[in-house]
């Protein structure tokens, strides 16, 4: 960013320090480089009209042509509205102001024909828009739109400032007036040849004010392309750096852990994508380099028992290793399943959390200290400062998504040279993601799931169908089988019509009651120990309807638990609700997921029950939800910093971030210290990004 980008705001014609204080607290813009890159979200063409006729509730914003051939004001003192009926050849359509009802009387005159601008609303089976803009169709300022019209974010703030969409207009044609000459280029010249990139300077003013369609998808490309870019180009350098200069430990034997627990104790037969993941960290950790490795799979694809063999290898060569999960039951559960499966080969397993208190923690701090204890499995306690290993070789962070950044660094300061690590995710990420947010890790996915799984069945009822479902949940208890029903509320709201948890008790309890039937209750406001006390009695086949809220999305393993009923079901992500179904189905029964909803769901909703009905592919299921809800919403996501993007949507953009971080792989293959003259801009531009603090999401 050149010198004269760098400028503050408060010097641009139009803004001075009062408008410059509240662009800075509203949408942070500080220099004319914030302005510039305060890009319009949608575009009016300035050049069609609507006819009256043709208008319907679906359309975005569209301009109509008429006169005003009636106005009223309706309501009382402190409810005013002032409505004015616009007529073209075609009909009459209402225009509606709730506010400004005084300065808007008498200013209509109908022997003029003015120009309208807005959203269609309906009410009352009539079409009308509220708060238009409007204009006589023979202002300069109408004569002159003739293309497509920017439309920018503003805020209440800076409306009452002048600053709505059209005083930004206004802020961005001052601006573009200065530019010229003024805008430095940030890709080298042999980039925008080959990929037929539009300069910088004219792709800004072509993304403000582009005179059509072509000019918009020239700068947009340019814009998106450089922003994805850069992404790409510090992950990827940040990933030859790692892999050139930090040193790690390297595990040569297979022996005598790995081999005797692979060929003597493995509970099942791997899966092809299993023995495929193990081979690629097998050569990560043989290579002196630090493995940092991402771990995709499914649930129940068997992602533990891979991290289990790994930390093996470990073993295997003297080293200890650990499991860090993000809840003291997700902990408690892998220490019991790594401790039974590891026993035959006399491993020392301890079990870390924030609970474990006294002499007790003492006695597992000093065990891990001097390396009596080989494989610790915990929680967020492994971070802290107490917590001091003999030799720690492999880390394996399990839904890693769960974690902070900082808090997976502090794993690193556990040895003289950083662990190699693992990180594992039970909720897939869409490739586009995965690219932006790991991008400079390297990335393992298990495609396959065990042979003997059933796929779950997942159907869609509506309310009128509940006596069906309590039907199907008595037959599946009387075969011996548990129910999960999963709540999004603990408490009633008034907002929100939903089923809540307390409510589903008492219905539940009526409907399946004692000592037939036993239930327990779990949610978030429970205490920690009442919360387990009733998750073990699950657990232990004590109960057989579970009743919960969303805390038991991670962590419960019940292979008995053959059914999973989701109310209020529209409420839900994809991605949550693809983590609840995965709750059911560990065992070899047939297992079934029910979504309950109302019977009146908006479009976003009907499609996540249609996708969650016709696929179990979690990878399926986060790209329709990538699509859906975009990257920000995405859980875990928001954490990196890396998507703070300005122009670019990974739900869209797919192919560009593919060909600008091809472009970035190119440009570092062929210098990867970016030493070359022609690189200098490059560096330079890094440089500007590192000050500007922006945190591109490393993830280990």
């Amino acid at each position: 960013m050149s010198s004269f980008l760098d400028t503050p705001i408060e010097f641009l014609k139009g803004i001075g320090p009062q408008r410059g204080d509240v662009l800075k607290k509203e949408l942070q813009i500080f220099t004319y480089y914030d302005l510039i890159v305060w890009y319009p979200f949608r575009y009016v063409d300035r050049s069609q009209f609507c006819l009256i006729k043709d208008i319907h509730i679906d359309l975005p914003y569209v301009q109509l042509k008429g006169k005003i051939i009636k106005t009223e004001t309706q309501g009382a003192a402190h409810n005013k509205r002032f409505i004015a009926y616009l007529k073209d050849d075609t009909g009459i359509v209402e225009l509606i102001w709730f506010r400004g009802v005084k300065w808007l009387e008498g200013k209509f005159n109908s022997n003029t024909e003015y120009v309208v601008l807005g959203k269609p609303t309906e009410y009352r089976n009539k079409y009308n828009f509220v708060h238009p803009d409007i204009e006589p169709a023979n202002n300069e300022s109408i004569r002159q739109q003739s293309g497509l019209e920017p439309v920018y974010p503003s805020t209440e703030k800076l409306k009452s400032k002048g600053l709505d969409t059209k005083g930004l207009l206004k802020l961005q044609q001052a601006l573009l007036l200065q530019i010229t000459g003024q805008i430095e280029e940030t890709l080298p010249l042999y980039i925008l040849n080959q990929y037929r990139l539009m300069d910088r300077e004219q792709a800004y003013r072509h993304i403000h004010f582009p005179e059509n369609m072509e000019e918009l998808r020239q700068a947009e490309f340019r814009l998106k392309f450089e922003e994805l870019f850069y992404i790409q180009l510090k992950l990827l350098k940040n990933k030859h750096i790692r892999r050139e200069s930090t040193q790690s430990f390297v595990f040569e034997t297979l022996s005598p852990y790995f081999n005797t627990f692979f060929k003597e104790h493995l509970p099942f037969e791997l899966t092809h994508a299993q023995k495929r993941v193990i081979r690629e960290i097998r050569s990560d950790v043989r290579s002196g380099k630090q493995m940092n490795r991402l771990l995709q799979g499914d649930v129940g694809s068997g992602k533990t028992i891979v991290s289990l063999m790994c930390m093996l290898m470990a073993l295997d060569n003297g080293f200890q290793a650990c499991i860090m999960a993000p809840t003291e039951i997700l902990a408690q559960q892998h220490f019991e399943t790594i401790s039974r499966l590891v026993a035959p080969l006399h491993i020392s397993c301890s079990l870390l959390t924030g609970s474990i208190k006294g002499k007790e923690r003492k006695s597992i701090l000093q065990n891990i200290a001097n390396n009596t204890t080989q494989l610790v499995v915990g929680t967020h306690a492994l971070l802290e400062e107490t917590v001091q290993f003999k030799n720690l070789g492999f880390v394996v962070i399990d839904e890693q998504h769960r974690f902070g950044v900082a808090q997976r660094a502090a794993l690193h300061k556990k040895n003289s040279k950083p662990p190699h690590v693992l990180v594992m995710s039970a909720t897939p990420i869409p490739r586009t993601l995965a690219m932006t947010l790991y991008g400079d890790l390297d990335t393992s996915v298990i495609d396959e799931l065990p042979p003997n799984r059933k796929a779950i069945q997942t159907l869609h009822y509506t309310d009128s169908k509940r006596l069906r479902l309590f039907g199907f949940m008595k037959e599946q208890i009387a075969l011996g089988r548990q129910v999960y029903v999963v709540y999004p509320l603990i408490e009633e709201s008034e907002k929100l019509d939903l089923k809540n948890l307390m409510e589903g008790y008492d219905a539940l309890s009526q409907e399946f009651p004692l000592p037939k039937y036993q239930i327990s209750i779990v949610h978030g406001k429970m205490k920690s120990e009442d919360k387990d006390t009733e998750m073990q009695r699950f657990v232990n086949c004590k109960t057989q309807i579970m009743i919960a809220t969303t805390v038991i999305e991670v962590g419960v393993n019940v292979p008995n638990a053959s059914v999973m009923v989701i109310e209020s079901a529209e409420r839900f992500g994809l991605s949550q609700l693809h983590q609840l179904r995965g709750r059911v189905g560990r065992g070899a029964e047939q297992s079934y997921c029910i979504l309950m909803t109302s019977y009146k769901l908006s479009q976003d909703a009907r499609t996540r029950m249609e996708t969650m009905c016709r696929t179990n592919d979690g990878f399926e299921v986060a790209e329709v939800d990538l699509q859906l809800r975009g990257p920000g919403d995405i859980e875990g996501t928001q954490q990196s910093g890396a998507l703070n993007l300005r122009i670019s949507n990974l739900a869209k953009d797919q192919q560009i971030l593919q060909t600008a971080r091809q472009a970035a792989g190119m440009v570092l293959e062929k210098d990867p210290n970016l030493s070359n003259e022609e690189h200098k801009i490059l560096v330079a531009q890094l440089l500007r990004e590192n000050k500007n603090n922006t945190n591109w999401g490393r993830v280990a």
